[in-house]
């Protein structure tokens, strides 16, 4: 079997950052797949699950309210690995068209306060696995590394 593109990226020297990860076509629509990567691979400790569930939770919940990118939002959710995330759009993106909205996203998540969207028994399937204040650190430290003056080897794999 063929190696998938994903596993073909130098997880030695992957920075935080905002990748392209893929642009798939479907018919003559594009789908661009985005490497959230909050945490650098084999290098730092992976983020445990309950902020990795709460910020899933908070950021779907905020990518399909979003008033520009709520209709082409295809997906928000963690990496098996847990160091970061996938942003699915419709559309065919670069990483600096979308730093204004993961900066948007990241600074809604630092600064949120009340009940996790979602997370109760009636609508999850594991809805006591959240650490709300552990994800708002995490989103904080990642906008404040990283995306506030973000440099452009965090936007490109490197080679």
């Amino acid at each position: 079997m063929e190696k998938i593109d994903s596993f073909q990226v130098n997880h030695l020297t992957l920075l935080p950052g905002v990748y392209v990860s893929r642009k798939d076509h479907i018919g003559s629509e594009v789908v661009t797949t985005f490497d959230i990567r909050m945490t650098r691979p084999n290098f730092e400790p992976v983020m445990n699950t309950a902020e990795v569930h709460t910020i899933e939770h908070l950021g779907a919940t905020f990518m399909r309210n979003h008033p520009v990118y709520k209709d082409k939002t295809v997906y928000f959710g963690p990496m098996g690995c847990r160091t970061g995330f996938y942003l699915l759009l419709a559309g065919d993106y670069t990483s600096k068209d979308i730093i204004p909205l993961v900066r948007e996203l990241y600074q809604f998540m630092a600064d949120f306060e009340g009940e996790v969207p979602g997370a109760a028994a009636r609508d999850c399937g594991n809805y006591l696995d959240m650490n709300l204040n552990m994800a708002k650190y995490l989103s904080k430290r990642f906008l404040d590394e990283v995306l506030t003056d973000i440099s452009e080897e965090r936007l490109v794999y490197s080679e």
